[in-house]
């Protein structure tokens, strides 16, 4: 019996954002026929399917759930339908799965275990933001999220500064959204007056912001960002 495929299906990046405006159909025929899911949340991934497929029958969906709670030593399990020859569907909480998100260490396990991985279009908030930014989309680092201890944050902060005049390479942060704040705050403290900052929150959704400015520029006119995902890019040119 051939083995299922794993398809990496992304989601939209807010929770009342129409699933329809912003990915293809290919998204929903796929969950035609994968009854299998490995998910962050079941509540919000039930929910999403029922809305870009009102029609999936919700009895007939299996879903195991993968967060930072998940042990390693259960990620086995999670393949098991495709090595049944299932067909296997991988959701983050928001955007693609896999990219800043728990799912990697299964695709990376479904490649060690011979597994067809099928990762389908949908929206990635580092690249719609580094896009929208105006920085340097050839050469550029996703670095996740900062020390929160400050002095360590600072000195993160100062190296990634220096590293992007350096290599002329845009620097991209993200920040659990109720500190959001508090992180600009340390930017606007941190960092070069001449840096370029990009501040980019609810992309795809009716309340978007993206503005890119120097730390000059924001510190006469700094935005309340409180929790509203956001992706923060810097760059010293």
């Amino acid at each position: 019996m051939p083995a299922g495929k794993l398809y990496l299906l992304p989601v939209p990046l807010g929770p009342d954002a129409n699933p329809k405006n912003v990915l293809p159909e290919t998204v929903a025929r796929s969950i035609e026929f994968i009854d299998h899911y490995i998910v962050e949340n079941e509540k919000t991934a039930r929910r999403f399917i029922k809305a870009i497929l009102p029609a999936k029958k919700q009895p007939e969906l299996n879903l195991s759930v993968l967060n930072k709670h998940t042990e390693p030593s259960e990620h086995n399990g999670f393949l098991q339908p495709c090595i049944e020859g299932k067909n296997v569907g991988l959701m983050s909480e928001a955007g693609c799965p896999g990219v800043a998100d728990p799912g990697a260490a299964i695709v990376k396990l479904a490649h060690e275990k011979g597994i067809q991985v099928v990762p389908l279009v949908g929206p990635s908030s580092i690249l719609l933001a580094l896009m929208a930014s105006g920085m340097n989309g050839q050469s550029f680092a996703f670095n996740g999220y900062l020390p929160i201890d400050k002095s360590e944050k600072k000195s993160s902060l100062k190296f990634y500064e220096k590293l992007s005049e350096e290599k002329s390479q845009s620097q991209l942060f993200i920040e659990t959204p109720y500190r959001n704040n508090k992180l600009i705050d340390d930017l606007l403290q941190i960092l070069h007056p001449a840096t370029h900052l990009c501040l980019a929150a609810d992309i795809t959704l009716d309340t978007e912001f993206i503005k890119t400015k120097t730390v000059a520029q924001w510190k006469k006119e700094k935005p309340d960002l409180h929790n509203r995902p956001c992706i923060f890019i810097i760059h010293k040119f």
